[in-house]
């Protein structure tokens, strides 16, 4: 048995440039060329590129291939692919006329070239296509979304074509213990004879529901291993930082989960919050990472009420066609602390139980405890990560 193949190629095709002679062309020539300091947004996409985890596409979608994914989840060609991933900016008069054009990273002090890039088309977005593609994608054109307010204010002049990447932005300085590229993590899984891999997809510290959704889907598939994967991109405020995330993660992991069976890694990418979409684009690029399976939980990748609880997983059979993945869904529902069972459960398995004989506890309830120095339960919260957590929000 080997690795699941990369989706729409037989190898991997990462976008960064690893030929250091090349590399140094590239940089030299970049000092030179038109440049634009492109948004967070469109820098995330070329980080992605870059670790091949957005394979097989070489670049930036033009307005066709965008309009195309958002309406049909495939490309002009029939490649099938569940986001636009554009380079939208507000003013394209720097680079007016030019067939190569460096880009510049806004996250970075000194905004440092990003990547170089073919200028295949300037394109206009209209209105009504910009409203077109924030629906499809958000199902929703509320401005108080998170992903529809960075969407519709990134401008309305997309720039298509290929790119190469040369560094990933602030993730290997910042994470030099987490970051990993697709490559990287296909690599790791070889060296570790891990075939079979379940994808736990995380922007928040982990508590007892998700170790024992992990351990349920390790063991419900029978996989070698987890791959603990967590966003390190923009979220919106009030998240949990990336740094804190990781500690509390690589604590939980060190002490509850058997050796060698989980992978702690991430990934550079800010959030979209686009709820069934983005569960198919993280299957997407799970699959280029080499897993078998990702859990796809109670509304995965949402926010608010815009999506309904179990929406990201009827898209993989209403929008998915059979065949367009290798990559399977182990599906989760809520998780809890069973005081009849004396064990964290999935609700559906437990239909004998009220309400009552679960431990619930809601986020905001959760933070107000953390926030207080007081640990939620032991049923609810390791105590060693309770700590993390707490130590971070008594600093704030």
């Amino acid at each position: 048995m080997s690795l699941v193949r990369p989706h729409g190629s037989v190898e991997l095709q990462p976008r960064f440039v690893y030929d250091s002679e090349r590399h140094h062309e590239l940089m030299h020539e970049a000092e030179s060329l038109p440049s634009i300091v492109v948004s967070s947004a469109a820098a995330a996409n070329a980080v992605m590129l870059g670790a091949g985890y957005f394979n097989p596409l070489h670049g930036y979608m033009n307005l066709a291939d965008a309009m195309s994914v958002a309406k049909t989840l495939r490309t002009v060609d029939g490649l099938f692919w569940p986001v636009p991933v554009v380079n939208v900016i507000k003013d394209a008069s720097e680079i007016d006329g030019a067939s190569r054009i460096a880009l510049r990273d806004p996250n970075v002090e000194g905004n440092p070239v990003l990547a170089v890039m073919d200028v295949e088309a300037i394109e206009t977005i209209s209105e009504e296509q910009m409203d077109i593609m924030a629906e499809q994608v958000f199902g929703t054109l509320d401005e108080k979304h998170p992903g529809v307010a960075t969407f519709k204010s990134a401008g309305r002049t997309l720039v298509s074509g290929p790119i190469e990447v040369l560094n990933f932005s602030y993730f290997q300085n910042d994470f030099p213990d987490t970051f990993r590229t697709a490559v990287e993590i296909r690599n790791e899984f070889k060296e570790r004879g891990w075939n079979k891999v379940v994808a736990f997809q995380t922007r928040n510290p982990m508590h007892r529901a998700h170790e024992e959704l992990c351990k349920m889907a390790l063991d419900g598939v029978e996989a070698d291993g987890v791959l603990i994967h967590m966003l390190l991109g923009q979220l919106k405020p009030g998240d949990i930082p990336a740094p804190v995330r990781d500690a509390s993660i690589r604590k939980m992991v060190e002490l509850y989960f058997p050796a060698n069976t989980v992978m702690v890694t991430g990934y550079g990418f800010d959030m979209l919050y686009a709820g069934p979409r983005e569960a198919v684009l993280h299957a997407v690029f799970r699959q280029n990472c080499g897993c078998s399976h990702l859990i796809v939980g109670r509304d995965h990748a949402g926010v608010g009420d815009y999506y309904g609880a179990f929406d990201a997983q009827t898209i993989f059979d209403e929008k998915v066609p059979e065949g367009a993945l290798e990559i399977e869904i182990f599906r989760a529902d809520h998780t809890a602390y069973s005081k009849k069972l004396n064990k964290v459960v999935m609700m559906r398995d437990v239909p004998d139980h009220t309400k009552e004989d679960f431990i619930l506890l809601s986020g905001t309830k959760v933070r107000e405890m953390l926030g207080d120095g007081i640990a939620p339960p032991p049923e609810f919260s390791r105590p060693e990560v309770a700590q993390i957590l707490m130590d971070y929000y008594q600093s704030l």
